[in-house]
């Protein structure tokens, strides 16, 4: 009975760290950075840095927090309505959490640490910076279940250079032409560490560890 009790406190343990994770979403590929360069013919579409956002969600074994950051600029180039390449930056001061405004204090101290050097460490890189490398449609093998993304309709490379890392990150994205605008979608996740961000990311740590995958979900519309 006792080692019973044992096996299902230890099950219990496990199935509350695990329901903690990222939420399930497509894993972005990381590879070394990449050329960037800006292809011929292209017509510009400015970002509407009003109407775009993008939402983050952090993980540890005892909750989550959601937030989101502000772009504070961004370009996306396109020939024949087809999506060839683009920039956005990221004003990492904008950072806000959103899920404790009952408690502000506890919002403040969140979004103060998460400023800092432990992490992004705004006041040295405040600004992170997201370069196309490369545009491809995606088209689902019949027998193939595809990527999580609902509609995906591209797979997008880029550079993501946060602080002082430049990394090429792979991910699916849904992308509409309407209107004259450009919109687009992904959701995925990205290990933070690959970008320098070890702090509490160590398993050792238990109920102090902060998961280092996190979950990445932006909308972004042109003018």
């Amino acid at each position: 009975m006792q080692m019973n009790a044992r096996i299902l406190s230890l099950m219990t343990v496990v199935g509350f760290v695990a329901c903690q994770q990222a939420p399930k979403a497509d894993k972005a590929a990381v590879t070394d950075a990449q050329a960037v360069t800006i292809p011929e013919g292209s017509k510009t579409h400015q970002l509407d840095t009003a109407a775009s956002i993008l939402f983050w969600i952090g993980t540890k074994p005892t909750g989550e927090h959601k937030g989101s950051f502000r772009f504070s600029g961004g370009e996306l180039y396109t020939k024949d309505s087809s999506l060839t390449g683009g920039h956005f930056s990221i004003n990492i001061n904008s950072i806000a959490n959103l899920d404790l405004s009952s408690q502000p204090d506890m919002k403040k101290k969140l979004e103060d640490e998460l400023r800092g050097e432990n992490f992004f460490d705004a006041a040295k890189y405040p600004v992170a910076r997201f370069e196309i490398t490369e545009v491809s449609p995606y088209h689902p093998a019949p027998d193939d279940n595809g990527v999580l993304l609902k509609d995906a309709t591209h797979m997008i490379k880029g550079n993501l250079t946060i602080k002082n890392a430049t990394k090429n990150i792979t991910f699916p994205a849904k992308v509409v032409f309407t209107g004259g605008k450009v919109k687009g979608e992904a959701n995925f996740n990205i290990d933070r560490t690959q970008w320098g961000m070890t702090y509490r990311a160590d398993k050792s740590l238990q109920d102090k560890l902060i998961n280092s995958v996190v979950n990445i979900h932006f909308e972004i519309v042109t003018h």
